[in-house]
């Protein structure tokens, strides 16, 4: 069974709260728009947070996971009817000079699984929930599924060459969708000019999402975005997870403002490199990573009786829940096609 492990975002969140940049929402502001939603750690967040008393996974009646399903659905699905247009962006192949962090975090995953164990058949369910969630993995099954429900909703898939969000990045850059929505920052250091978190779509009315503006970012740092991913690497990245010893993410700006560039640091021997990765290989996956044209924004009417299929009569979903959300989906399809409004491209960018 192959797993894929997301990596940690880069802890520039600090930096972001101290400024006071991004603003609360309503998820009408996205109306009429494409969202690239990175897909991994989407995936992985819904899996943190959708869990059974115990801290265990959903599962259905054949023992298969079914909690990222139950978010994939629910989320899309009132996303679909508020006429918000979700692009799912799934990662590639880990990028090679990553598979020495992931390998890393694999074995910390698999010691925290046999702790959950422990703790769930000791009766100790607070710590169980704990270690649960530090073992979390999404296996090529839980991706092909999520794959599965996301085509049969009708909504694009890309998948990039390697990362998610460099190229959920990239097609906000090219103006074919408005932000990059992720539970972390990690599109920015690719450019993207905005990325929105929390928007989970859930009908508790007090959880907003936050829109975040790169430009809005960098002014008041007042650095550049090269000089933002320096900052980011002397932090820690997927690619030296560890970052420069003693170095957070107040003194990494300090220093990448005084002394202008990562480059000029190692110059001058202010920090030392121990990292087998150089650094300006580093530089240049976040400044021109790896991404690919070769996909296709097309989306398509929700196949009603095959995602009941699908989620009652394979992953045992309650069929009132489904139609119900499935419901309102169709409605804002109906209101569309009265009003005229042709599924391309056009409408989401007027």
């Amino acid at each position: 069974m192959l797993c894929r492990l997301v990596t940690l975002g880069v802890k520039i969140g600090p930096l972001i709260k101290e400024i006071g940049i991004g603003k609360e929402v309503d998820p009408s502001h996205f109306e009429g728009k494409v969202i690239a939603i990175d897909a991994l750690p989407t995936i992985y967040e819904m899996l943190a947070t959708i869990r059974d008393p115990k801290g265990g996974y959903l599962r259905d009646s054949k023992g298969r996971i079914t909690s990222h399903l139950v978010g994939i659905f629910n989320r899309t699905c009132r996303m679909l009817a508020l006429g918000i247009r979700p692009v799912y962006v799934f990662d590639g192949p880990p990028h090679p000079l990553k598979l020495g962090t992931i390998e890393e975090r694999r074995e910390r995953r698999e010691l925290a699984q046999k702790k959950y164990e422990e703790a769930l058949a000791m009766g100790k369910i607070e710590e169980a929930v704990k270690f649960a969630k530090q073992a979390m993995m999404v296996t090529d099954e839980l991706v092909a599924s999520a794959k599965e429900l996301i085509s049969l909703l009708g909504v694009p898939i890309i998948t990039a060459p390697h990362d998610g969000e460099a190229q959920a990045a990239y097609l906000v850059k090219k103006g074919e969708a408005y932000a990059v929505s992720s539970p972390d920052y990690d599109s920015f250091l690719y450019g993207s000019p905005r990325v929105v978190r929390n928007l989970k779509m859930t009908l508790q009315k007090k959880e907003k999402p936050t829109l975040y503006e790169l430009n809005d970012l960098l002014s008041k740092l007042g650095i550049t975005l090269e000089q933002l991913v320096d900052i980011a690497i002397l932090i820690g990245t997927d690619f030296n997870p560890e970052g420069i010893e003693g170095i957070g993410p107040k003194r990494a700006l300090e220093l990448v403002k005084r002394h202008g560039s990562l480059e000029n640091l190692l110059k001058q021997k202010r920090i030392i490199w121990k990292f087998e990765v150089p650094p300006e290989e580093i530089k240049k996956i976040f400044l021109n990573p790896p991404v690919t044209d070769n996909y296709k924004i097309e989306f398509k009417e929700p196949e009603r009786e095959k995602i009941i299929e699908f989620l009652v009569e394979e992953h045992d979903f309650s069929r009132e829940r489904v139609e119900k959300e499935l419901g309102e989906v169709y409605k804002r399809i109906e209101r569309e096609k009265k009003a005229g409004i042709q599924a391309s491209l056009d409408m989401f960018f007027g």
